[in-house]
């Protein structure tokens, strides 16, 4: 891509992925997002429909992998790989064989590393050109989430690698617990923002709108994005866990290549 060519993103489906470790509520909170009339014009792409439980939900069967909600949101199931999936949904859709959608979720599964995911999003140039990923969410478990840190890296990475964690069954932990797995994370991620979901409710906007695109005002908001001054406030944050993984921000005065 040139320097001066015109950026599209405001044309392209943003897209927010959904990892979480297993049991930490990720399938809850699809399930309770999946009933808001919000997310009528928003495709969801899921690994098997029986997972996740969504029979009483669907009206319509298009094909054997793809079904309409009740609410009007298209969902599918994940074939071999992300971006044939993807294509073939942005293709029915310009084809009109299913309801159009202005957004798309995708949702792993609990021992997913996303880093593929992401990477399939931002540099294959066969779907890039279409879909801009727009958020990572993570959902983790108040109570079995620091043993999970502790003893799965793929657990690790869906924290670090997410723009905004939903920390849930907070009801469950004991406060001591929960406040050393939320200076865990802040240390892990200092850039993300962190929250508390009782009972999978989490509003469908929460899901949308971290990118650095900014759809509202259409335009490029980098401060928000960036969220630079979380990692300096984390600068000298040493934890014993997560070793392997560091988060920091470098300043540049003039543009990179």
């Amino acid at each position: 891509m040139s320097l001066f060519e015109p950026d599209r993103s405001s044309e392209r489906t943003p897209v927010s992925v959904i990892t979480g470790f297993l049991g930490s509520g990720k399938t809850t909170m699809l399930n309770h997002l999946l009933r808001q009339p919000e997310l009528a014009d928003s495709a969801v792409i899921i690994n098997e429909f029986g997972e996740v439980g969504l029979d009483h939900l669907l009206i319509e069967a298009i094909d054997g992998e793809v079904a309409v909600l009740s609410s009007g949101c298209v969902c599918c199931t994940l074939r071999s790989d992300l971006e044939a999936t993807l294509r073939d949904l942005l293709a029915r859709r310009d084809r009109g064989e299913v309801p159009p959608f202005r957004r798309v979720i995708v949702e792993t599964t609990g021992l997913a590393d996303p880093a593929p995911i992401v990477q399939t999003l931002l540099n294959n140039p066969l779907i890039s050109r279409f879909v801009r990923l727009d958020s990572i969410v993570a959902t983790v478990d108040a109570v079995n989430g620091g043993a999970q840190l502790d003893a799965h890296p793929e657990a690790v990475k869906q924290a670090a690698i997410a723009d905004r964690i939903f920390i849930t069954k907070t009801d469950l932990a004991d406060a001591e617990a929960l406040a050393s797995l939320e200076d865990r994370l802040a240390a892990l991620n200092p850039g993300a923002s962190r929250e508390a979901v009782a009972h999978g409710i989490v509003e469908s906007e929460r899901l949308f709108g971290a990118a650095l695109f900014d759809p509202e005002r259409k335009s490029v908001d980098a401060r928000r994005w960036l969220n630079e001054e979380a990692y300096h406030h984390h600068r000298h944050t040493h934890h014993r866990h997560d070793s392997g993984i560091a988060a920091f921000s470098v300043a540049a005065d003039a543009p990179l290549d």
